[in-house]
């Protein structure tokens, strides 16, 4: 007889994930994962952007072709840090499809082991790894950017903007968001990024002072229990 029992589904997020959780999460858990390299390097069209003014987001690159390619952040962790979510087996098919629909500009399944953080792991008895699915913006997709410039990605994430709001804030929402993950998990180029973005609107625009402060998304994470309450999914 077949079980109509659905298992539970582990998913990783590397980007806005972070601090926009999915919906029906049960257990949220700090932890990285090996063998890629994050980047700013994928066009938003759908939340940062528009078609017309594409904005930019992270993607993960496999280390071995990015190795091939010419980066000006040319070291990068052996680590990419992010937050892995569990989803109840009820909630499974809802999630996925809700998921699949907004992942949709660009980026594909992939899977891959998660390491649970140590200090997480101390007070929980997890698998280690834990397989998790991820949305990875792969090389041959047409919204792959590929390595540019730092100070014109920063200038073009400062003036983009889409239906999810400013390019610029999702910048700084995972440039905190990551610092607040644990020891080790800050990401050197989304953090430079962060400061390039910074100075730029500093010399840019004199009156907006309290513009960097309220642009930091913020680290308060919300339990949503439902699709239709989860206003945005992102990397």
């Amino acid at each position: 007889m077949t079980s109509d029992v659905t298992e539970d589904l582990w998913l990783f997020g590397y980007g806005s994930l972070i601090w926009k959780p999915p919906p029906h999460f049960d257990l949220r858990v700090p932890g990285h994962v090996e063998g890629y390299v994050r980047r700013f390097w994928q066009a938003s069209e759908d939340h940062r952007g528009t078609p017309e003014a594409p904005g930019r987001v992270v993607t993960l690159i496999d280390r071995s072709h990015w190795e091939t390619l010419t980066d000006q952040h040319s070291d990068a962790p052996p680590t990419t840090w992010g937050a892995a979510y569990r989803i109840p087996g009820p909630h499974v098919a809802e999630v996925r499809e809700y998921l699949d629909i907004r992942e949709i500009n660009g980026y594909s399944i992939q899977y891959t082991p998660f390491h649970v953080s140590e200090a997480f792991n101390a007070t929980h008895d997890l698998p280690a790894p834990i397989n998790c699915l991820v949305y990875v913006g792969l090389p041959d997709n047409p919204q792959f950017m590929g390595p540019q410039d730092l100070d014109s990605l920063a200038e073009h994430i400062v003036n983009s903007r889409g239906p999810s709001g400013e390019n610029k804030d999702y910048l700084y929402g995972l440039d905190q968001a990551l610092v607040e993950l644990g020891e080790g998990s800050e990401d050197e180029h989304v953090h430079d990024l962060a400061r390039r973005c910074r100075e730029l609107e500093g010399r840019t625009s004199k009156d907006d002072d309290n513009q960097t402060e309220t642009s930091i998304v913020g680290s308060e994470l919300k339990r949503l229990g439902s699709t239709d309450e989860q206003e945005e999914i992102e990397k």
